[in-house]
Formats: structure tokens, C-alpha cells, sequence
């Protein structure tokens, strides 16, 4: 049995510079940038005992939030590439809104998949419909197709200039 809880639903506000979390945390941003793909965001992340730094593209055509985060001195993440299957809603302050699945690429070596478990409780409990659900598989397949075909580079399978800035 998971932590049974509804989507989580995130904010980036570009004009206030700020990002709000799932808990409702606002947090500063260091850096926006938005593209005609998506919305570029770098943030520092206080009190993460393993992650010091965020850095991630929100991808609407994809429904992919794309990251690549910085680990604090002497911590080695497992993942190169962290992705969060969700919906997003551009605007003046973006919103995604999180489908529970996820995706961990270790560049040019192999992804896994978590938290099936989670989006099939969240639609068992009826926080998700039907439709919702398959929508979150069917871009979990499609990425997870690609990305191998890619030979495990993110970036080659999106065909995207991802852009990754260190911290300021």
C-alpha cells in the first residue's frame, strides 16, 4: 500500500519568479526561461538531504516535466535524467499537474519506471478517471520506447535543445 493522496499540483510564475510546490511552498526561482517547447526552470531546493539544486523543463506537447537535478557534495543520485509524467497548463503561471509515474534514465544505460503502484490506487480510489490513467501510460510507453531506441539519451529521442544552466 502507497501514501494514497490526490495529484500534486505545481506552480511556476514566471513574472514573480517563484514555485510553488505540491505542499504549497513558494519557493524563489533563480532561472525561467520559456521557449516555444516549453518553460525552462532552476531553482536551489533547501533542507534536501540528496538534492541541492533543481533544474527542469516543463514540455506541454509531451506532458513530460524533463530534469536533471544537482546533488549536494558527495552524493551520487541514481539517475542522470529524472521524469515526471504530468499535465501542463501554460500561462502567466504555469501549472502541471502530476500523473504519478516516473521515469529514471541513467544516460546511455538504461530507465526504469516507478510508481505504477501509486497511479493505480489514485485511480482505484478515484482521484483519477479512466481516461486520465491511459494517458498517463501512453506517454509513459512512448517515452520509455523512445528513450531506449535512443540508446537511453533523453535528449536525442525528444529531437529538442534542451538547454541545461548551471546554478548561478
Amino acid at each position: 500500500m502507497t501514501d494514497l493522496h490526490p495529484p500534486k499540483i505545481e506552480l511556476f510564475d514566471v513574472e514573480a519568479m517563484t514555485n510553488t510546490d505540491p505542499k504549497g511552498i513558494v519557493r524563489a526561482v533563480e532561472t525561467y526561461r520559456a521557449t516555444e517547447f516549453g518553460l525552462y526552470m532552476g531553482r536551489p531546493v533547501d533542507g534536501h538531504p540528496h538534492i541541492a539544486y533543481f533544474r527542469s523543463w516543463l514540455l506541454p506537447a509531451h506532458g513530460l516535466r524533463v530534469g536533471r537535478w544537482m546533488a549536494h557534495p558527495g552524493i551520487e543520485l541514481n539517475h542522470d535524467v529524472y521524469i515526471d509524467i504530468v499535465d501542463i497548463e501554460p500561462g502567466s503561471v504555469w501549472r502541471t499537474i502530476d500523473l504519478y509515474l516516473d521515469i529514471l534514465v541513467r544516460d546511455h544505460a538504461d530507465l526504469r519506471v516507478l510508481d505504477t503502484d501509486e497511479l493505480l490506487e489514485a485511480h482505484t480510489a478515484g482521484l483519477l478517471d479512466r481516461v486520465t490513467v491511459q494517458r498517463a501510460f501512453e506517454r509513459t510507453f512512448a517515452a520509455v520506447d523512445g528513450i531506449a531506441a535512443a540508446g537511453y539519451d533523453v535528449e536525442a529521442w525528444l529531437g529538442i535543445p534542451l538547454t541545461w544552466v548551471e546554478r548561478n
